[in-house]
This record gives structure tokens, sequence and C-alpha cells, in this order.
């Protein structure tokens, strides 16, 4: 009963937003947050000037919502729709802009999600809705406040930063990233969104600090980051005393923008290393009613990223295409190698300046972790490759409607424990072909 009352305010909130939009005319936002209310960049618009006044200040503030409606249509595990939906928050303070002190940067997220995302009933290895990822995976009506920070700039190249940190935010990519990669506006599959690899080597909001450098005094031009944080903690608390010489990783982060074709791009090269010892991907469990794990010191990743426009008629808008590639160290870091290749735009010609499109594909080059008992051992885990085209329909500059369509290949059987300790056949599950409707609301 509440799946079907969601799913049908999901749906007539898509239906008043349309109805709405339908006397709108076809042109990009307002300026700033002012115009009438189906022009205008937010749809709360200006508060009456106080939003512009406060922005002044070096305050702003992020309100969105952003509801999912994703189905698996054959295959999977469950061909049940899911209605699922999460609010994020940002305040930014600029200390300079505020008259306190020059360089200092402030910036606050909160996030909820709530309802049902579908990723537990395709079978994939994948989230094929990041946008119920997080903040906490699998636990609908979950409330965080997964990033903390405070960056203070000592000169024009350099400055230090501090807190708790959103891992999802790095990684960046014009096409294939989203505003925070968590399938709010562009791809919803989360190996379309960033490195999952990334994922596995550390926790998605770790606290420390490090080292922000921009050696062209511009951020969008060239910045380079350096820290050290734990490799321990959820994004529901902080806690300092996860940060200890023997839990700890290092992030290294280039980031810089190309002109190849005399058109905009981007370079991005990430480097993790943790020395948190980790559950080891293989397992051996012999003596019976032995279930001790085996555990493996320390962890990599290193991976890159680009994006390319092949027309840009004008800044950030345009299409092109976009790539990562990451590799890690195999165990305990179960994916090996990742690949996501694909080709993405923003805008449709003058009268459609705020739609967005892509299509993907990605592979994911599986460790096979292996379970030995005395029944012998059992390969686990698939090579997965996975393909996802999507189109964000922009009904007002603060409303999209985007219809996601993906498929799943290379399953991994989800009863190969039940095969291993008593001969049971191993289930065959059909690729999944997964249909979405996303509705992404800024406030």
């Amino acid at each position: 009963m509440k799946t079907r009352k969601a799913t049908t305010t999901f749906r007539m909130s898509v239906l008043l937003v349309i109805l709405a939009a339908a006397t709108a005319h076809a042109q990009g936002p307002a300026p700033d947050n002012s115009g009438n209310f189906l022009t205008r960049s937010t749809m709360t618009g200006d508060w009456g000037g106080l939003r512009s006044g406060l922005a002044k200040k070096g305050m702003t503030f992020d309100f969105s919502l952003t509801q999912t409606e994703v189905g698996v249509v054959t295959g999977g595990l469950d061909s049940t729709g899911r209605y699922g939906g999460r609010g994020d928050f940002y305040f930014n303070v600029d200390t300079g802009k505020a008259k306190l002190w020059r360089g200092g940067f402030f910036m606050i997220e909160g996030e909820v999600n709530y309802g049902n995302g579908a990723n537990l009933y395709t079978g994939a290895l994948m989230p094929v809705n990041t946008n119920q990822v997080f903040p906490v995976p699998l636990k609908s009506g979950s409330a965080a406040i997964p990033a903390v920070t405070f960056t203070q700039f000592l000169s024009p190249y350099f400055g230090v930063t501090v807190g708790k940190y959103n891992v999802t935010a790095a990684d960046e990519n014009e096409f294939a990233h989203g505003k925070y990669a968590k399938g709010d506006t562009q791809f919803m599959n989360t190996a379309l969104n960033l490195v999952p690899a990334a994922l596995f080597t550390t926790p998605y909001t770790p606290i420390g600090g490090g080292l922000v450098i921009l050696p062209k005094k511009d951020p969008e031009a060239m910045i380079v980051k350096a820290l050290v944080y734990a490799s321990s903690g959820t994004a529901t608390k902080a806690d300092w005393s996860t940060f200890s010489h023997d839990d700890l990783s290092v992030y290294i982060e280039g980031r810089w923008r190309t002109h190849f074709f005399k058109k905009t791009g981007h370079q991005d090269i990430i480097y993790l290393h943790s020395n948190e010892h980790k559950t080891s991907i293989n397992q051996v469990l012999i003596e019976p009613g032995v279930r001790e794990l085996a555990t493996k010191p320390g962890s990599w990743m290193v991976s890159c990223n680009f994006d390319q426009y092949l027309w840009e008629p004008q800044p950030g808008k345009g299409f092109g295409i976009f790539g990562r590639f990451a590799a890690s160290d195999g165990n305990p870091n179960f994916i090996h190698y990742f690949y996501s290749l694909g080709f993405g735009g923003k805008g449709v010609g003058a009268k459609r300046p705020n739609d967005m499109y892509g299509i993907g594909a990605y592979y994911i080059n599986a460790s096979h972790p292996t379970l030995t008992t005395p029944n012998g051992t059992q390969q686990f885990l698939r090579d997965e490759k996975g393909f996802e085209a999507y189109y964000s329909l922009a009904l007002t500059p603060w409303a999209h409607l985007s219809p996601d369509f993906q498929v799943v290949h290379g399953i991994t059987p989800t009863n190969i424990l039940a095969h291993v300790e008593q001969g049971v056949p191993l289930r065959k599950i059909d690729d999944p072909v997964v249909l979405g409707l996303r509705l992404n609301l800024v406030f």
C-alpha cells in the first residue's frame, strides 16, 4: 500500500510539473534566481531579494529533490517497479565576500533518502540507481551530513583543507558525473557517474585534511589535491577517533582543462592508497566451525578520466565524448580493471538549451574471488558489462524529467554458497533490462 501511494505521488508530481511547464517559453534560465516561476533557475526564486543579497555576502544555498521510479522489465531477480527519492542541501560561505577574512571557504552538505531504488532486484554488481545509494546503502529513510569542510588559501596558489569529505565530488566529468555524481542529473548507473573501484578502496565520507594547489591560480584551469584521511568512517558519524596511523588513506588528484580541436576538455588522474587491513576476496574455510576470515594489508587504486567537446557553440553547451579507466590491486578490491566510454551533450538547439542526454557503456574486469571449503573451491563474481541511455528534458530550468534505459550483462548467480555446500545447481539469472524515470527539482 505504501509503495502504491508513493508511486502515485511521484506520478502526480511529474504531471503537475509538466502541466505548469506547458505554458513556459522555450528559453534559458534567468542569469540569477529572478524572473517568473517558469523561467528562473530555481523553483523558489530569489526569496524577495534575500537569496541574492546573501550571495553577495558570500553565502549560497542549494536545495534539490530527486524522485525516481525504476523497474526491471525482464531478467534480473524481480520485475516490480520501485519508487525512491533523495534530497540534497548545500550551504557555502566565502569568508572574503562575507567580510570576515580573505581566502576562507566553508561548505556543509546534508542529504536524506527514502523509498527503494530497485538496486537489489537486478542481480548486478553496479547499482542501476545511484540516487538510492547515498547516504547509506540499502537503508531507506537514512539521513546524514556527509561533508563539512573548511579550506583556507594562504596565497593565490596554495591552501590547506580539513574536514569530512564527500569523495563522490571528485572524479568530475562534463558528461558523466552530474553535479555531485549521485545520479541526480545525468547517468543513473554508478559505473557511469564515477570510478566504482574507488568506493571499495576508501569510505564515502572520510575525515582528514591536506593541501590544495592552484598552479595557474584558476581552479577551473588546473587543480591538485593531496589529502590524508581515515580509511574508516560512515556518512552518519564524524568521529576523529577513526584517524589513526594504521587506518589511513592517501589521496592525490590532478585535474586540468585542455583545448584539443580548440574545444574545451578535461583530464583527471587519481591515486588512492589505504594501509587498512581489509577482508581478502579469497577465503579458505577447511576446518569445520572455523569462520575466521583472511585479511590483506593495504589496498590501492589508480584512475584516469577525460571529457572532450567535439562541438561547442558556446561554453558549457554542445556535445562530446567521455571515458574512464581504473586499475586496482585486485585483492581486496574485487574490481581489478574498469573501463567506461560514452557520448553526451548539453543543450539541443536554441529552443532546448537546458536539455541533456547521454549514452554510455562500462566493463568491469572482476578478480573472481574464490571460496574453498571441504566440498571444493568455487569462484564468485563474473565480469560485468552495462549500457545506459538517458535524455533529460528540461520542463523548466529548475525541473528535469529523465527517461532512462539500461541493460546489464554478466549477472553472478545468487546461490553460490548453497551450490558449494549442498551441491544445489547454480541459478541462472537473465540479463536485466531496466527502465527508469527521474524527476529532479532544484529549489
